[in-house]
């Protein structure tokens, strides 16, 4: 007879290890569910007490259902592969945006709630665009909320980078990686790419006391600047979003003045390269920051700009015989230089100086160059969008290579200084995207356009969806577009057009990929 063998008892995951393990959507749906209890405080003291009971009957009939469908999983192993991150970040985009707007819609009461939903799309994709024209229509605890939401959004985006599009070479990674977008480079890669979810987990728990103390640190700055404590958190939450929100009409109405404008230029370099708070996407040979290609390319972005718009100006300047007003001179280059800072990191605010130079000068600066910059977009894995400085250096470097063929036909391509993270095909990668982005941006204007808008119109809001910057609506047109007067379909197609801005093409077409869906 054979010996009986005494078996070994599995232990039972403890209650936190039982959380981590639900299914990413459901945790973002409980997180923001219990961060409704933070604008019900703020509503609470500020005796806003409808507000106040709309976000706390809210968060706990979201808690209680976060609970119940959590037990109903509670024992289910996650599912693992790509297919599934991919389809929770995009449920995150479109789905969660209806829950965020029932108390937001309950507490305001005056719109309907298609414009609820719109406003919490825009906060969550970081676009920050102005649904409501007037911000004194918002109470400050809906503003709060705008700010928080987006807040959250851009959190979201520094995990998802690396817990989900790095591994899948996307998101701007295709540019330096040895593998096609959507595909892991080994089979290393593959087999750590199926533990996404503790990815994730290990990734917020890295990124979040970095997020959270880089927010906390510019909220007491602008406070000892002179902001009063909601713009300055709000303030605060938006630039290192990117989403560009305000509860009043921007820096150029704040009280920290042009002391404030230096700190939120300071905290926007955040935006244009990961290399500034992280090292676990290193895209560059080098070490320091001043090899990194991306920080390069936006200094020689942030002052050719403002120095051409400065000489445009000093024209018009010396044209009308002002060119000896040296004060107007550089308050209308540093609102130039902020402004163009702003919209590179694709958040969107705009300078108290800004209008100096116009004045100044007596000309109107092109809100074309403005959308030019956010298309360019900040860096890869941040929370800023457009099309990524690296995908541009990398058709920069391309352009140089052919450019040296021309003169040494015969010549190797050689591997040396920034050009040793670019993979042999990153350029031609990079050009794939940059004309499915274009594409996208034609498709957006044409159904913006049959559905009534002019062409200026059309384009100022494909541009903004697709760069997420929604700042542009009323700073890139002649006159501002008042986004509560749009018909329901062309407020639908500006939804997708920042979903698909934020997801970015790439990754929607890896989402339709059929062999995602065999993993």
């Amino acid at each position: 007879m054979g010996t009986i063998r005494p078996q070994k008892l599995r232990r039972t995951p403890g209650f936190w290890q039982q959380v981590s393990e639900l299914p990413i959507f459901l945790l973002a749906f409980g997180i923001a569910a219990i961060s409704m209890l933070v604008p019900a405080l703020h509503g609470l003291i500020l005796e806003d007490f409808i507000a106040a009971r709309m976000f706390f009957y809210a968060s706990i009939l979201g808690t209680i259902l976060f609970a119940l469908i959590g037990i109903a999983l509670s024992g289910r192993e996650p599912a693992t592969g790509p297919l599934g991150p991919l389809l929770s970040l995009f449920s995150i985009m479109v789905i969660l945006p209806v829950g965020l707007a029932v108390p937001f819609f309950e507490a305001l009461r005056t719109t309907a709630f298609f414009n609820a939903y719109l406003e919490m799309v825009s906060a969550i994709t970081t676009t920050g665009a102005p649904v409501f024209d007037d911000p004194t229509r918002l109470s400050d605890t809906l503003h709060l909320w705008r700010a928080q939401v987006a807040w959250m959004g851009g959190f979201v985006m520094w995990v998802a980078a690396v817990a989900i599009l790095a591994p899948l070479n996307l998101g701007g990674f295709e540019v330096t990686a040895r593998a096609e977008p959507g595909q892991s480079q080994d089979d290393a890669a593959r087999i750590d790419r199926a533990d996404t979810h503790k990815r994730l987990i290990r990734s917020a728990g890295a990124l979040l006391p970095i997020y959270v103390g880089l927010t906390l640190l510019l909220w007491v700055v602008l406070l000892a600047a002179g902001d009063r404590s909601l713009v300055a958190l709000v303030h605060a939450m938006s630039v290192m979003s990117t989403s560009g929100i305000s509860p009043i009409d921007g820096p150029a109405t704040a009280g920290s003045g042009l002391t404030g404008e230096i700190l939120l230029v300071l905290f926007m370099v955040f935006a244009v390269s990961r290399l500034t708070f992280s090292t676990d996407t290193v895209t560059v040979v080098g070490k320091g920051l001043h090899t990194d290609p991306e920080i390069q390319l936006a200094v020689a972005i942030v002052v050719s700009v403002p120095l051409l718009l400065f000489l445009r100006h000093w024209a018009g300047a010396f044209e009308v015989d002002q060119e000896e007003d040296i004060v107007s001179a550089a308050l209308g280059l540093w609102g130039s230089f902020f402004t163009v800072t702003s919209f590179l990191s694709t958040t969107g605010f705009v300078s108290s100086h800004w209008g100096a130079a116009q004045g100044w000068s007596g000309l109107e600066t092109p809100g074309l160059i403005l959308m030019a910059v956010a298309l360019v977009g900040g860096g890869v894995a941040t929370t800023a969008g457009g099309v990524k400085l690296l995908r541009v250096f990398a058709l920069y470097r391309h352009g140089l290579r052919e450019m040296d063929r021309l003169v040494y036909p015969s010549s190797v391509s050689g591997a040396r200084g920034q050009g040793r993270r670019l993979q042999r095909q990153g350029a031609f990668i990079a050009w794939i995207f940059f004309m499915l982005f274009a594409l996208s941006l034609t498709a957006v204007s044409l159904l913006l356009a049959s559905l009534g808008l002019g062409f200026e119109e059309a384009m100022v809001l494909s541009v903004a969806g697709l760069a997420n910057t929604g700042p542009l609506i009323d700073a890139a047109g002649e006159n501002p577009i008042p986004m509560v007067e749009l018909s329901g379909g062309a407020k639908a197609v500006f939804c997708a057009a920042m979903v698909v801005g934020r997801m970015e093409t790439l990754a929607i077409i890896a989402l339709l990929t059929p062999e995602l869906w065999r993993t």
